[in-house]
Parts: C-alpha cells; sequence; structure tokens
C-alpha cells in the first residue's frame, strides 16, 4: 500500500459551538459538515492548551507543551524564539520517510532565523510568524512596545499581498502547494493553519452578505467562518480532481476555544466579546473548563477510516503525530512523545488510548479520566480570581461542568487531585532545568498580558 498523503487544517480562537456539524443552529458550514459525514467527529477532541502556541507546539510535536518547551503566547517581535530546535516536529519525522511536506498559514512559534518553519522540517512555507496580522495589509499591530511589522512570507523571504484577504490567500497557496505535490512521486504532509476567526474580525463583504440577519459580533464570526470552510471546500475539491482523494487523510481542528477579548470588537468598547460560542461547554480562551480546550475535531480518511463515525473517546491534539506517523511507516517509539495512536479507536473500535490527559495555563491545572474531570483554580475570565479553587464534574452527565462534585466523591477527588499535581511538578522542574535557560533573553507574553496575546 502506497504511503498515505495527510493534510491538517487548524482555526484560530475556534470555538466548540462553531460549527453547524457541532451543533451551531445560526449558520452553517457545509464543507466541513461533509467532511464529518464521510469520516469520523469526535465530540471529546481537545487542544493541549487553551492558547495558541503551546496548542500548536503540542499539535506538531506530540507533547504537552512544558515538555515541548512552549508553554505561553510567544512574542511577535522579530528577534522572538519559540518551538526548541531539538524538538522534533511531525513535518521532520515525516520528511525522514520521505514525504514532502508544506505549510500555508499562521505559525506563531518562533520569528527568529533559526525558529522559522523551514527550521522546523517544512519544505515550503507561506504565511506569518507572529500570533496575529491584518487580514488585509498584513501587518502585526498587537504588541505596545513595538511598531508595527509586516508579517507575510515565503519559504523565508518577505513577500507583499497587499488588500488581499489572508483566508483566501491562505487558501489560494495551499492549492499551489497541493498540485505541485499532486506531481511529485512522494507523499506529501500539507499543514494549514487558519488565522481565522481571531482577531482582527474582518471578512470581505461577500461573505458578510450571507448572514444578513445575524448580530453583529454573530455575523462577522459567521463570515470568517464561511471563508475558511469554503477553503477547505476548496482543498478537498483539488484532491478529488487530482484523484487522490481517497489516500488522504484530513485532519480539521481548532487551536483553542473561542476569543472573549474586548479588542475583538474594534470599536473601543470595554465589554467582553460574545461572538464566537462554546456549547454547551463553559469556559473559553485562557480557561482549562472545556470551553478553553474541547474544540471540534474531524478526520476524514476513505481508505482507512469507515464514514459516518462520531467518537466519544477523550484524545487530544498530540495524538496526531504518533498516529500519522505510524500510519506512514514510522516508529514513533524512536520518538519522545506524550499522545498515542488513536487509529485502533477508529479502525477497531477501541477505547481511548488515554488514562488520563493533563494541561496547564497559568496557575490552572486540569486533568480528565474518563467521564471525570478535575480543575484547580479554575479561571473563567482571565486575571480574576478561580472561580473553585478545585472542581469535579461528571462529563456524562454535565458537560457543562455546572455541578462541583467534589465533596460527593472526595476520595477521587483527593487522587485525581495529586495525579495533576504530580504531573504539573513534573512540567514544572523540566521546565526550570531544561527549557528556561535555553530561553533566557528572549521575550515571551504570558497569557494573562495584554501585550502581544496570541
Amino acid at each position: 500500500m502506497a504511503q498515505p498523503n495527510f493534510i491538517i487544517f487548524v482555526t484560530d480562537d475556534q470555538g466548540y459551538g462553531d460549527l453547524s456539524c457541532m451543533g451551531a443552529t445560526d449558520f452553517r458550514t457545509p464543507h466541513l459538515d461533509r467532511l464529518a459525514a464521510n469520516g469520523a467527529r469526535f465530540t471529546d477532541f481537545y487542544s493541549n492548551s487553551p492558547v495558541c502556541s503551546p496548542s500548536r507546539a503540542s499539535l506538531l510535536t506530540g507533547r504537552y507543551p512544558g515538555n515541548a518547551g512552549v508553554r505561553s503566547i510567544l512574542a511577535g517581535h522579530r528577534t522572538a524564539t519559540g518551538l526548541p530546535p531539538a524538538v522534533p516536529t511531525l513535518a521532520a519525522a515525516l520528511k525522514r520517510l520521505g514525504y514532502r511536506t508544506t505549510m500555508s498559514g499562521k505559525w506563531h512559534l518562533g520569528l527568529r532565523e533559526g525558529s522559522r518553519p523551514q527550521d522546523h522540517g517544512f519544505d515550503e512555507w507561506f504565511g506569518f510568524l507572529a500570533g496575529c496580522v491584518d487580514y488585509y495589509s498584513h501587518i502585526f499591530y498587537w504588541d505596545r512596545k513595538i511598531d508595527p511589522l509586516h508579517d507575510l512570507w515565503e519559504n523565508g523571504k518577505e513577500v507583499y499581498h497587499n488588500g488581499e484577504y489572508l483566508t483566501e490567500l491562505i487558501t489560494k497557496k495551499a492549492v499551489e502547494y497541493l498540485r505541485r505535490a499532486a506531481q511529485d512521486d512522494r507523499p506529501f504532509f500539507l499543514y494549514v493553519p487558519y488565522n481565522a476567526p481571531h482577531y482582527p474580525m474582518h471578512a470581505p463583504k461577500a461573505y458578510l452578505d450571507r448572514f444578513p440577519d445575524l448580530p453583529p459580533d454573530r455575523r462577522i464570526m459567521a463570515a470568517m467562518l464561511a471563508a475558511v470552510d469554503d477553503g477547505v471546500g476548496t482543498v478537498v475539491d483539488e484532491l478529488e480532481r487530482l484523484g487522490i482523494r481517497e489516500n488522504t487523510g484530513i485532519f480539521f481542528m481548532s487551536d483553542n476555544g473561542p476569543s472573549r477579548e474586548t479588542r475583538n470588537w474594534l470599536d473601543g468598547r470595554a465589554d467582553p466579546y460574545y461572538g464566537g460560542s462554546s456549547g454547551k461547554l463553559k469556559g473559553h480562551k485562557f480557561s482549562l473548563y472545556d470551553g478553553g480546550i474541547r474544540v471540534p475535531g474531524i478526520l476524514s480518511w476513505p481508505e482507512r477510516i469507515p464514514a459516518g463515525q462520531v467518537l466519544h473517546a477523550p484524545c487530544a491534539a498530540m495524538d496526531l503525530f504518533p498516529m500519522l506517523l505510524r500510519a506512514a511507516g514510522g516508529d514513533p517509539t524512536k520518538y519522545e512523545i506524550d499522545g498515542r495512536d488513536l487509529l485502533p479507536t477508529l479502525t477497531e473500535g477501541a477505547p481511548s488510548p488515554h488514562r488520563e490527559i493533563f494541561w496547564e495555563m497559568d496557575d490552572q491545572t486540569a486533568v480528565r479520566r474518563g467521564r471525570w474531570k478535575l480543575v484547580l483554580n479554575g479561571r473563567l475570565v482571565e486575571g480574576a480570581p478561580p472561580e473553585d479553587r478545585v472542581h469535579l464534574s461528571d462529563l456524562d452527565t454535565d458537560m457543562g461542568e455546572r455541578r462541583n462534585l467534589r465533596d460527593d466523591h472526595p476520595e477521587l477527588t483527593q487522587e485525581l487531585t495529586t495525579a495533576a499535581q504530580d504531573w504539573r511538578k513534573k512540567i514544572e522542574e523540566r521546565w526550570t532545568k531544561e527549557w528556561l535557560p535555553q530561553a533566557r533573553g528572549t521575550t515571551t507574553h504570558p497569557a494573562g498580558t495584554d501585550s502581544g496575546r496570541k
């Protein structure tokens, strides 16, 4: 059997409830809905962080953020480092197996020379390096300590597409890379990390006109996601035209939950933004309640994955590295990874390969074990006091984490608390001994600051 091709789509700040196949009723995402119907839709898929840089680091390395060397939102100036060079990425691992590796979209894992996509296994790439840019000028404005920076590149060289809508540009370049890859004898890995629907909330009139009856905050969200949905549809249609759809595994996810940041409004108002939806979940970006970390997840791979599946097994972005590497003929045991291969779950009905999944963000720590979810110092609003110091939920009966069951299950609460604290202790120890010495002299912005967020 020929080695499969892989495409990973990532959206930015798209909530669990911002996709019609995940429950949105006020707008539709037909291309992504079709992708889900033709493969597997995950109801309990998680990012490994409630913010961008750590989430993407986990996706590309198969590790928890603290083990990948990226625990916070990275800065946007051109001397900012990011993902340590010694940490292997999925692109680098697949490249060793003969894959052509390409990227079109948002990087946000380092701007300085030596930290860019070509330094982490990508043969070709197009996109921007900081956390967010204007969708039309492609300028990074969001660090008040530095002047605005133009931030659009192709293969390490600065390029200018002033006035072109970035979501459509990302799709255009992805299709160009796809066509070139299809002419090659090698299998390919195409990484398409969109920046939509991250602020600034920009969309062409043609997309806004599809949703004339929605309130302004929801209308712009729907328009931005419609552009992404069309882009996914364009890429899938191109696969079919090229005759390589059956042997191409396509994964789609969001990097974290929806943003409530006031800067989404673009009109100076100081109240939180409500344009994104976490559905029935509690929390949003920056929170370790499920609204901040449980995200849409879709896998379509006609040659390997039966269609029409809805999977409830808890799994995470870090699982893609071992799953795709093994499917490509590689050996995940040769790499330090925290993720687990999901193919037995998808093809044989096996249970989740995880006994527990952990998260950390500032002083928040969380763990999920089966139906149970424990959050320590859980925050609903960044910078505010914790909602609860210890919060235990049964997600099978309370997916919104509304009822705190810690007093009903004291032994389980203590067991999970100990597990979470022990895991966090190991992360902190490694950070202090290994990653922090490497990062001294560089600048990052913790999630709770207002400078360079995402």
